[in-house]
């Protein structure tokens, strides 16, 4: 069974050890919260091009020359 943390949560347990937490596991820890947020962005990507579509790089190019000049 998979324990979830709340934000909150976490931050409390991270204080409460980082004093006696050797500097390898506190930037494991923060390899983690990297990852994570890297795959919540991922899954908002995708969301959004499933309800919007994308754009092509012809019309993303047009685009940056219209700020350019």
């Amino acid at each position: 069974m998979e324990t979830t943390i709340d934000g909150q949560e976490l931050i409390k347990l991270i204080h409460a050890h980082l004093d006696i937490a050797p500097e390898s596991t506190l930037e494991e820890v923060l390899e983690l919260l990297e990852d994570e947020k890297d795959l919540r962005d991922y899954d908002q990507g995708t969301e959004d091009i499933k309800i919007n579509g994308t754009v092509s790089w012809e019309e993303i190019k047009k685009e940056m020359k219209k700020h350019v000049a």
